[in-house]
């Protein structure tokens, strides 16, 4: 069965050339040129992928992030967003919503193709409910397969991006990992951000987590690990 993803987009051309494009990769595609239009087609029918323009009339790609990030029904509804501006300011926003990707204009259309596929992907391969992939630390207790996070007993609300990091680093504790390695583990090899974006990661995870983010060390001059013993 075909992968649906619903394009938003308020340049016609850019619309036209994405819809042809993925229509020819194999995908069944839906498009909308503004964030109110969007919303009312995600919540008709929900895509599998929502490909995301960050500059739109009235509510911008944020905005509909944001929206997206707090309603459990699309939770976990993969996001790339697409934008002319690459300042890193933008790209911690995106992280800090939720967004799976970032891709900025100009862009190849072979590589937003590997992106997308490296996307769907990576959330098939999370979205495995194995009982047995439970990581437990103290009053910590994580759920890669079901996108779960407690402290004490309590559920905490964590971003995609946030998860993956807390589940990079709590599979292998006592690890050091480099910002580029937490870069590689959450997103691939191919995806540019800057040490600031890693560090608001951090840094939001261990506000979420309470007194369980003291389980998060900084190794000064390298990176993170993910203490091994309490």
């Amino acid at each position: 069965m075909k992968k649906s993803i619903l394009v938003v987009e308020d340049e016609e051309d850019i619309l036209a050339l994405l819809h042809f494009n993925l229509i020819k990769a194999g995908y069944q595609v839906d498009c909308a040129s503004c964030g109110e239009d969007a919303l009312k087609q995600i919540e008709a029918r929900q895509p599998d992928l929502l490909l995301l323009d960050l500059m739109l009339p009235g509510m911008d790609g944020l905005d509909i992030c944001r929206q997206l990030r707090q309603n459990e029904a699309t939770l976990d509804l993969p996001v790339i967003m697409l934008t002319a501006r690459g300042e890193e300011q933008d790209v911690v926003q995106g992280l800090e919503l939720g967004a799976d990707d970032y891709v900025t204009k100009p862009f190849s259309i072979k590589v937003l193709l590997a992106r997308i596929q490296t996307v769907l992907r990576r959330r098939t391969e999370t979205g495995e409910d194995d009982p047995a992939a439970e990581l437990v630390q103290g009053d910590l207790r994580i759920h890669p397969g079901r996108n779960q996070v407690q402290v004490a007993g309590e559920p905490v609300e964590l971003t995609y991006t946030e998860f993956r990091v807390l589940v990079a680093l709590a599979s292998r504790p006592g690890w050091v990992f480099t910002r580029y390695q937490i870069v590689n583990a959450v997103r691939g090899e191919d995806y540019a951000v800057t040490d600031r974006a890693v560090d608001v990661q951090i840094a939001g995870l261990r506000k979420k987590l309470g007194p369980c983010g003291s389980y998060i060390e900084t190794v000064r001059g390298v990176g993170y690990r993910f203490r091994d013993q309490l």
